[in-house]
């Protein structure tokens, strides 16, 4: 073990800089790049990296102390290498020659090589991967699994998606590594301390471009082996060691000082008015946070890691209360037990993820519903014309089939309903697949499968895929890959009744088709009225992206295929 003094590296010539911060205590032990201490200038605050691995064995400094290039900030005690030879007095020849001459023999040089081998083979572990803390919530589902065996992930890669009742959360992988073996699967239930996988990692990391350093025996038989290298003396090798470890004034400075706008990633992150250091800076830009909104912990209210983590963890926990995240007044919790009896039951899951997602797209959606009729009697009496048919065949024809078999040959003539938009708000993604999901009431809540390739598939097809995806939503057998991949929704009252509402967007989805309960209605031919069978239909869309015109094309097309059901062949 040695003693290393640490000093205030190249700051930029800035003299008498304050202490704000002191981020050790004597006994820590620090890793190579922790922050030591936190300097404020005039101009700018900036953290002091630890230039090498140790622990802290006395602090030289106090939280006000000014401080310029040179001073001395602390004592680590750090593991001995060959850098304990740096104030050693040149050897004597006697002990140079003694040396040498252990250095030839050769069982000395091929022990060393053996060690040299030894310590490549165990140059990897294998490493546990447990579920972190997630606000001390239990059984979590989880319902993505984002890596499999065999994958090489970085540090900070999702390695698997939770869902509790109130919020989804990413798990990181906290550091790179090769997947060994998975533990969970789509559908358990996790808690904190859950293994998650088994990765295969490196034992240690050596810098790009950095060579392990070697021992004073390592040295003198690598000499040995390779003769006719041209030696250097001991004080080189250690100054050419040392200068690996601490960073040289040039590099201090651009490190220390603020940094220059260089890229995207290094713009300034909003929050330029308070106190935080560049590292809780990059990591509050990573996380997408907004510093100004959080109270710092630290010295003068400086924010910390620890605050950003903290002020996470509460936001994935927290109840809302007063107001929601867009500021939208909530109701206030009433005592409805006051007035008379009352049972109280909690929500199912699926009836809370529907709230949540009807919610969130009915503030982020600018809605726009029109109605129309379609006349239905020449299908109605076509249909019933099949029930034979339908009977040797074991499925049950429902006007269902027909109107999934219209609306994907009317979002393929219509290219702007079977579209959504870009996460940017400045592109249109055009979808040239049809699928179409069909909003089915289950005891458990409303579930929405989607039924694929619609606009390939005939009607007898489309009326057994769709009476099977019905019975496995009520049974709960349906995967979330049933329920994903939507171009376009029906949602479907007509067996209950009434005579139109407005359904909301299944976002990303820009529309959907509501349909009401079939009814018998005079309509006039020309000469005279004539009873037909009239279908109530609401199409409701994002005026984002849809504009009525649009709409209006879009009920034509569709009514036109519904009154004549030859044309859905043409």
């Amino acid at each position: 073990m040695s003693i290393e003094t640490i000093k205030v590296p190249d700051i930029g010539g800035a003299e008498g800089v304050e202490v704000i911060e002191i981020c050790v205590a004597v006994g820590d032990q620090v890793a190579e790049e922790d922050s030591l201490i936190v300097l404020e200038s005039d101009k700018a605050s900036m953290e002091v990296p630890s230039p090498m691995a140790g622990k802290v064995v006395s602090l030289k400094i106090e939280n006000g102390d000014s401080l310029s290039e040179g001073d001395i900030i602390l004592e680590l005690e750090t593991d001995a290498t060959a850098e304990t030879t740096v104030d050693a007095q040149p050897a004597e020849s006697s002990s140079v020659q003694s040396e040498q001459q252990s250095a030839s023999n050769p069982a000395t040089v091929e022990a060393v090589k053996d060690e040299v081998v030894s310590e490549s083979a165990a140059a990897t572990r294998i490493e546990k991967v447990v579920v972190p803390d997630i606000g001390g919530a239990e059984a979590v589902d989880v319902i993505e699994v984002c890596v499999q065996s065999g994958d090489q992930v970085a540090e900070g890669d999702s390695l698997v998606v939770l869902e509790s009742d109130k919020a989804s959360m990413e798990i990181p992988s906290p550091f790179a590594g090769l997947v060994v073996s998975l533990s969970i699967e789509e559908g358990a239930s996790v808690s904190e301390g859950s293994a998650l996988l088994e990765m295969e990692v490196a034992a240690m990391e050596v810098a790009a471009g950095q060579a392990p350093q070697k021992t004073a025996q390592e040295t003198t038989a690598q000499e040995t082996i390779e003769p006719s290298a041209p030696k250097e003396s001991k004080a080189a090798v250690v100054s050419a060691e040392n200068n690996s470890e601490i960073p040289s004034p040039a590099f201090a400075s651009e490190r220390l000082t603020t940094p220059s706008v260089s890229s995207e990633e290094e713009k300034p992150f909003k929050g330029d008015n308070v106190y935080a250091g560049p590292a809780v800076r990059k990591l509050a830009r990573e996380m997408g946070l907004d510093i100004t909104s959080l109270k710092g912990s630290g010295p003068r209210s400086r924010i910390t890691k620890d605050d950003l983590k903290a002020f996470v963890k509460q936001k994935l926990t927290e109840k809302p209360s007063g107001t929601t995240a867009s500021s939208i007044p909530t109701v206030p919790e009433v005592d409805f037990s006051k007035f008379g009896d009352v049972e109280v039951e909690s929500l199912s899951k699926i009836h809370k993820v529907t709230a949540f997602n009807m919610h969130r797209s009915w503030l982020n959606v600018p809605h726009v519903t029109q109605f129309d009729d379609a006349d239905l009697t020449d299908l109605e009496d076509f249909r019933k014309s099949l029930k034979a048919e339908a009977e040797k065949r074991g499925v049950k024809v429902t006007p269902l089939p027909f109107l999934l078999k219209a609306a994907a040959l009317a979002l393929k003539a219509n290219p702007k309903f079977n579209a959504s938009l870009h996460a940017d708000g400045e592109h249109m993604v055009y979808k040239h697949y049809v699928h179409i999901g069909v909003a089915v009431d289950t005891p458990a809540g409303l579930m929405v499968p989607v039924l694929r390739d619609v606009d390939k598939k005939s009607i007898w097809d489309l009326a057994a895929e769709s009476t099977e995806l019905a019975q496995k939503a009520k049974d709960k057998k349906l995967m979330p890959a049933d329920m994903q991949g939507g171009c376009f929704t029906i949602s479907s009252l007509g067996g209950i009744g009434g005579q139109g509402f407005t359904p909301i967007v299944n976002t990303p989805e820009v529309a959907i088709l509501g349909v009401s309960k079939l009814t018998v209605k005079p309509v006039w031919n020309g000469q005279e009225f004539e009873p037909r069978k009239m279908l109530p239909l609401s199409l409701s869309y994002d005026h984002r992206a849809i504009n009525g015109a649009d709409a209006g094309k879009f009920f034509v097309y569709l009514n036109g295929l519904l009154a004549d059901v030859r044309r859905m062949v043409m």
